[in-house]
């Protein structure tokens, strides 16, 4: 392997962006999933397809990690926030997947909900990487996308918890495996991008 002295910041920074903005791609078409239910192979196909695409991202911010002597960020800061952007898509694929797996009727109001959510989650981490590439000086500008990380994670709990007790009232029993499997993935996504606001906050008292 062939190793470079320069930090790649140019690099780093435009495949987090990169990240985040398949990430939003792909949350908004969740989103389009759950609100108009129709076409749905072809719709969970397309989210497999930005999936897909997210791993070859986090392959190249690792690939660049490994051949990098000197980084802008700390390393572990830089192969986290690559791993957690590709937990939040995974975890979207997954959503839409099980929907289409499962032969899920109709989303609920709750998982209309949550993938709002995800989508707001998606748009302030897309926002964050933003602010990462201006360089150190604005990373206290990162602090209240970490705030508005965290509420949006509220949200989602609270939405989660909601939704998990209606199941109880309306639906069959195998029903309600389904989409206690659904509204899973559909908080691990929130939760993956509330852990990018722990790093980005850990990035801020480093650099600050």
């Amino acid at each position: 392997m062939r190793f470079t002295l320069l930090p790649k910041q140019d690099k780093f920074f435009g495949l987090f962006k990169s990240s985040a903005d398949n990430l939003v791609e792909a949350s908004t078409k969740l989103q389009d999933l759950m609100e108009n239910y129709e076409n749905v192979p072809e719709k969970v196909a397309e989210i497999k397809r930005l999936e897909e695409k997210g791993d070859q991202i986090i392959h190249d911010i690792m690939t660049e990690l490994h051949n990098s002597f000197i980084t802008p960020l700390d390393r572990e800061d830089i192969a986290a926030l690559g791993e957690r952007l590709d937990d939040v898509v995974d975890c979207v694929e997954e959503a839409a997947r099980y929907m289409l797996e499962y032969s899920i009727e109709a989303p609920t109001e709750s998982a209309k909900d949550l993938s709002k959510i995800i989508v707001s989650c998606s748009k302030t981490l897309a926002e964050a990487m933003d602010t990462l590439a201006t360089g150190s000086r604005n990373f206290k500008k990162l602090m209240p996308l970490k705030n508005d990380l965290n509420l949006l994670e509220n949200d989602a709990d609270q939405v989660t918890s909601r939704a998990v007790g209606e199941l109880f009232e309306t639906f069959s029993a195998i029903d309600i495996i389904k989409w206690k499997e659904v509204y899973a993935q559909l908080e691990n996504a929130a939760d993956s991008a509330e852990d990018i606001a722990g790093i980005l906050e850990g990035i801020v008292i480093k650099h600050g």
